[in-house]
């Protein structure tokens, strides 16, 4: 079985890199990393590319990994990470969270609720690094 992150280059996907490595240096389990759109300035709607993945492989320490890369068609995030999970038969799947207000810790993003409700398998959420 395999441990999907959702990533993105922001906070948020450091953050489930992160803890997704963890996790699977943990279990043994094998890694796919999800490289969903986000919208770049200047360059509009666009995943991340193997080479800028591989780089944050390698500033986390774990450049010797061996994760599968899997980039985002032109789709909704929700879409792409739980057509990907079904896909993998994933054990487990990690996203990362913006810090909210406390009014707005009452709800998540829309692509984090259709994950978190529509996945087969456990969802771990973590949080963005604290900015402060």
């Amino acid at each position: 079985m395999t441990i999907v992150v959702g990533y993105a280059p922001s906070t948020q996907g450091r953050a489930a890199l992160r803890a997704g490595l963890r996790y699977a240096a943990r279990t043994g389990a094998p890694l796919l990393v999800a490289a969903h759109q986000h919208v770049a300035p200047g360059a509009g709607a666009t995943a991340a590319t193997e080479e800028e993945i591989r780089a944050e492989l390698e500033e986390q320490g774990a450049a010797d990994s061996e994760v599968t890369i899997r980039r985002g068609p032109d789709r909704e995030i929700g879409e792409f990470l739980l057509s990907t999970i079904e896909e993998v038969d994933a054990e487990l799947v990690v996203i990362g969270l913006r810090r909210k207000s406390p009014i707005g810790k009452l709800n998540l993003g829309a692509s984090a609720r259709r994950v978190v409700l529509g996945a087969p398998c456990p969802v771990l959420a973590v949080k963005d690094e604290d900015p402060a």
